[in-house]
């Protein structure tokens, strides 16, 4: 299904358009300056998007050291609805946001089957439970797997798909304009564009959960090709003593870093079943077991964000997932990691920790949806 144009042109129209979008509220000036446009030339772009509704003049403030009073440019949030899913091997978790991913409400609902026609059926239900007046304006999915640029579900492990045209499927269902990628790809993109990396060229991101994820941002574009969705950062190297993993790794990412691992080595050691949950409240209360085995994958965690910093020199790491309270509970183990495998002489790296909850994966998915919708199905760069 066509996805409708945002701005009536592209080309610098359009770039104005996404400046203000992305970083908006936003002066003139400021928006000359980054897109090397002179006052004139930003006042004939901008005019008829004002006309159009597409950008709206915010409350005039002083500007500059003369003072100056201005009218920032700005959107409005809530002019436009959009939807972003996150679907797992079983459940769906779904939210409604607005123009800048901002999100509205979550829902969620199990998947009774992981045949494709009960998945996109558990969608559609979703959709309309998170908009049942319409309205929506996109659709995005995220997908843990390998899915190419027309939405197709090549390889999804936990659904146990292959070749699935799930972009379709869904806007057959639903009648909105929908957008499938990895679900790594759309969580680096909102950090790209709303997140802690939206003013970074250069970002790499670290998830933690039932696997271990890892994307890259350069120039405005994620760093993809047809292996992206194989999660091969699990298969990175981090301890020549650890346990196996599925594929007869020993002590790689996913063996040391996901929350089975955490939860096996604790239960084991302990003689008891914990959850990753309270793995990391006895941690954080002192048990001795348990404090082990979450700095140990602290450490691990470490030795992985300074491999990524070594090859990659990102301005900042973004660390995501449902198991991302590892990295504060371990906080200091983690540090330790970095410093076993980084120069003393590197700068820092920057970490920045996600809230770890659902509703981010979401917003990388309404994202998704929200570039489909501004770039004219041209999604790459935000210029």
């Amino acid at each position: 299904m066509a996805v409708p144009s945002w701005t009536p042109t592209g080309g610098a129209a359009r770039a104005v358009a996404l400046e203000v979008l992305i970083n908006g509220p936003i002066s003139r000036t400021e928006i000359a300056r980054r897109l090397d446009l002179s006052a004139g030339s930003l006042t004939r772009l901008s005019a008829p998007l004002l006309e159009a509704g597409i950008l709206v003049e915010g409350e005039e403030r002083a500007e500059g050291r003369a003072g100056r009073r201005s009218r920032p440019l700005d959107v409005t949030p809530g002019s436009r609805t959009f939807l972003g899913l996150k679907v797992t091997g079983d459940r769906v978790v779904g939210a409604r946001t607005d123009f800048r991913a901002s999100i509205q409400q979550v829902l969620d609902a199990p998947l009774r089957s992981r045949d494709p026609e009960a998945v996109v059926a558990t969608i559609a239900g979703l959709a309309e439970r998170l908009a049942p007046t319409g309205g929506v304006t996109g659709l995005g999915v995220g997908v843990g797997g390998r899915v190419d640029r027309g939405g197709v579900v090549l390889s999804a492990p936990f659904l146990e798909w292959e070749d699935v045209p799930l972009a379709d499927l869904v806007a057959a269902r639903t009648g909105i304009p929908s957008v499938v990628d990895n679900d790594l790809v759309a969580f680096t993109e909102f950090e790209h564009w709303f997140g802690a990396a939206r003013t970074a060229d250069r970002f790499a991101v670290l998830t933690l959960g039932a696997g271990v994820g890892y994307g890259l941002m350069v120039g405005g574009e994620v760093v993809r090709d047809g292996d992206a969705g194989l999660g091969l950062v699990g298969h990175w190297p981090l301890d020549p003593f650890g346990p196996l993993c599925p594929a007869g790794h020993r002590g790689c990412a996913r063996s040391v870093l996901t929350d089975s691992a955490v939860v096996a080595a604790a239960s084991g050691a302990l003689g008891r079943e914990v959850d990753y949950a309270g793995v990391l409240d006895l941690a954080e209360a002192g048990e001795p077991v348990a404090r082990r085995v979450v700095d140990d994958a602290g450490r691990g965690l470490g030795r992985l964000i300074a491999a990524v910093a070594n090859l990659t020199m990102p301005e900042l790491v973004v660390l995501g997932g449902e198991g991302v309270r590892l990295a504060s509970v371990a906080s200091a183990a983690v540090q330790e990691g970095i410093a076993l495998d980084r120069d003393p002489r590197a700068a820092p790296v920057r970490l920045v920790a996600t809230d770890g909850d659902d509703a981010e994966w979401c917003r990388g998915a309404a994202v998704l949806a929200i570039q489909e919708y501004v770039l004219g199905g041209a999604r790459s760069s935000t210029t």
